[in-house]
């Protein structure tokens, strides 16, 4: 694991896991190898049944794993934050991977602007083999983020789970993540920490988020989207921008279907 910087905040990332097993080394591995950060991870495993629970024990030395029955990801997720001993949180799914030296930027970041409570930053999009794709896509969401926070987090949601990241105490204030979501509760957590300030923005690559024929964002877009809408308009009561969202989503869903 990285190295302790004393002048830097430590970060706790929390991967929730279950049967990914041809993915969760490269996520161990990515965690483990961030150097010039004081690291802790904790893995809430809800008993893979795939040999996921085998790989991961080869990173024991390097991370707390949790092996027992969930009531999802969001649960998993939230016994993870619940435990988190680091100033820094995020959580890292078990099929996704981070950049080299993205958590030492993260740390020096949040060490130099103490007034930023939330960050996000780029994240590509890879396929199951780890080659690049949705090049479009994730432009698109750049751009969306030089807008003003109620463009990129009204009009759709710009800000890219994997390579976002928190100040552990906003949980004192705001709670946990909501475990009724099963597509959005990254969505609504962003509208949540919305209401502690606007977030801090790093340009760069942080993370790889994949997907794949098992993946949620790749098999049930249109669960997703409607989960999504129902979620803007419960912290959200503008009926304009309420249907700017809606015929944003109905946009991307056309585009998806298109290329299926």
């Amino acid at each position: 694991m990285g190295h302790d910087s004393t002048d830097r905040p430590t970060i706790t990332v929390v991967t929730p896991s279950y049967n990914q097993v041809a993915y969760v080394g490269q996520t161990m591995e990515s965690v483990r190898d961030q150097e010039g950060v004081e690291v802790e991870h904790i893995v809430v495993d809800g008993m893979s049944t795939d040999g996921s629970l085998d790989v991961l024990r080869r990173y024991a030395a390097d991370a707390t794993i949790i092996a027992e029955p969930d009531r999802g990801q969001t649960d998993a997720i939230n016994k993870g934050l619940r435990r988190a001993g680091g100033d820094i949180v995020c959580w890292l799914n078990s099929d996704d991977y981070f950049l080299p030296g993205t958590l030492q930027a993260v740390s020096e970041y949040f060490a130099a602007h103490p007034e930023a409570v939330w960050l996000t930053g780029d994240c590509l999009i890879v396929d199951a083999e780890g080659k690049r794709i949705q090049e479009p896509v994730r432009w698109y969401k750049r751009a969306l983020r030089t807008l003003p926070a109620t463009a990129y987090l009204g009009v759709t949601n710009a800000i890219t789970q994997p390579a976002t990241f928190w100040r552990r105490s906003a949980h004192d204030r705001l709670g946990y993540l909501d475990e009724t979501l099963r597509y959005t509760m990254d969505y609504d957590w962003w509208l949540r920490l919305a209401t502690l300030g606007r977030p801090a923005k790093i340009n760069r690559p942080l993370t790889a988020f994949r997907i794949h024929e098992e993946s949620k964002g790749g098999s049930a877009y249109r669960e997703q989207f409607a989960e999504d809408l129902t979620t803007f308009r419960r912290h959200n009561g503008s009926r304009l921008l309420g249907r700017v969202h809606a015929a944003h989503n109905a946009a991307i869903m056309r585009a998806y279907d298109r290329v299926k």
